[in-house]
């Protein structure tokens, strides 16, 4: 098992587990497309590689900003 999912740091870094694995996934898609690793990853999994660059700080998840209530026309 991958050492930096054993406990919830890297779950409370990101923000839950559905932005977790949203980021692990948008990422590992990156990598599989052939965009570069950010880290050394001689003897790393794909996997590995994406946990890695997230738990050291270099990948964050975006949140879209929170648009302006539209009045109501009424």
């Amino acid at each position: 098992m991958i050492p930096e999912l054993r406990d919830d740091a890297i779950i409370k870094k990101v923000g839950g587990r559905f932005k977790l694995t949203a980021l692990i996934q948008r990422r590992w898609l990156q990598l599989l497309q052939g965009a570069r690793p950010m880290i050394d990853t001689e003897g790393l999994t794909t996997m590995e590689v994406v946990v890695k660059e997230i738990s050291e700080g270099l990948i964050i998840a975006k949140t879209p900003k929170k648009s302006e209530p539209e009045d109501d026309i009424l």
